[in-house]
């Protein structure tokens, strides 16, 4: 491993070493396509051949190759969410799944460095259940609509108004707003968590569907914020109706972050791990998954035996992970990310207490 550069703070404004400070700058890998690199990732291309044709193939190969390589060198592990691409999610990925499973599982990686393909937010939870390792994001602008809806202050006021009132905030939030909150919870244990409160009246934010779907099947009063995540409010019931009338059988399986009316028209409703175990166990002959539409071709790449119809919402974030951004991290060693202590030590509480949640 060739290090370019390590830079030592300057002596008279002492501050922490950035993470290309600390672990130092590789020369960037050729990325030359050669017989090798073909021998090489050819099990890889195997799993996603269906999805990218064999002339962009070369394209993909010393990337996935270089970045395969590089991880090993750093000592990195790579953590991807649902809805990344194929090439991400099957290629380079070492651990995968939804929010829920990615927070678990960031809690019991070994590797110093953790490289998040996911939205800022889970960056910023993995930091925060992992305050000493190093957490990079390929691009740090992939952002998420339902935290951009709500920050710690609008969280203060709501419990000025609402005193007493137990906070359950959906992890797709800041750190600012988990500062805020008593616990965290995911689509996967929204239910529980509300549960486990002894409030009859619980403050559930800020996912507004969300809430309201959960609000059916509890007895406590449900109190919302008007957060929407912009792939899933996109589904109407009437298109969901149209693609039942096109394709006689098909079974659709919705997302809780959908509006209540789509949701009343999906013949099953889950989060994300809840979707996919689903399609699993069930092995419908024709599905259509109400989500993020990367999520289905993750699937059927274990699946080719389901005809998946695609409506195909794409999450403009998640697309901003890729395979050249995932390799200059691991080359420069950027994009870290730092959480402010004083907001990371409250938010570290909601999220634990999540994460230890029995079920």
């Amino acid at each position: 491993m060739t290090v370019l550069a390590q830079h030592a703070p300057a002596a008279d404004a002492p501050r922490p070493l950035t993470a290309a400070e600390r672990f130092g700058v590789l020369e960037k890998p050729d990325l030359t396509f050669t017989p090798e690199i073909a021998r090489e990732t050819e099990h890889l291309y195997e799993k996603v051949k269906q999805f990218i044709p064999a002339f962009e193939w070369p394209v993909y190969a010393p990337y996935v190759a270089a970045i395969n390589r590089l991880k090993r060198e750093r000592g990195a592990v790579i953590l991807a969410h649902n809805y990344q691409t194929p090439e991400i999610f099957h290629c380079v990925a070492d651990i995968v799944g939804d929010s829920l499973q990615l927070a678990r599982d960031a809690t019991r990686v070994d590797a110093e460095i953790i490289i998040q393909c996911g939205v800022h937010f889970m960056a910023e939870t993995s930091k925060l259940l992992n305050p000493e390792k190093t957490v990079l994001i390929p691009d740090s602008k992939a952002g998420c609509s339902l935290s951009d809806s709500i920050t710690g202050a609008d969280v203060r006021l709501l419990k000025e108004r609402y005193p007493g009132v137990p906070v359950v905030t959906y992890v797709n939030t800041s750190a600012d707003v988990k500062a805020e909150t008593d616990i965290c919870c995911t689509s996967s244990n929204v239910l529980a968590v509300i549960e486990s409160l002894e409030s009859d009246t619980v403050l559930c934010i800020p996912d507004e569907y969300l809430a309201m779907n959960v609000a059916k099947q509890t007895n406590k009063k449900i109190l919302t914020w008007k957060g929407h995540c912009e792939v899933h409010e996109r589904f109407t019931p009437q298109e969901l109706l149209s693609y039942k009338e096109a394709h006689p059988g098909i079974e659709i399986i919705g997302h809780p972050e959908c509006h209540p009316d789509v949701i009343a028209v999906c013949d099953f409703a889950g989060s994300t791990a809840g979707m996919i175990n689903y399609v699993k166990d069930n092995r419908p002959s024709r599905v259509l998954l109400v989500t993020e539409c990367s999520m289905a071709s993750n699937i059927q790449a274990e699946l080719p035996g389901v005809d998946f119809v695609k409506p195909c919402n794409l999450c403009p974030h998640m697309k901003r992970i890729t395979l050249p951004k995932i390799l200059d991290s691991l080359v420069t060693m950027t994009e870290e990310v730092v959480v402010d202590p004083a907001i990371a030590d409250r938010a570290r509480l909601a999220v634990e207490r999540m994460v230890n949640l029995k079920q």
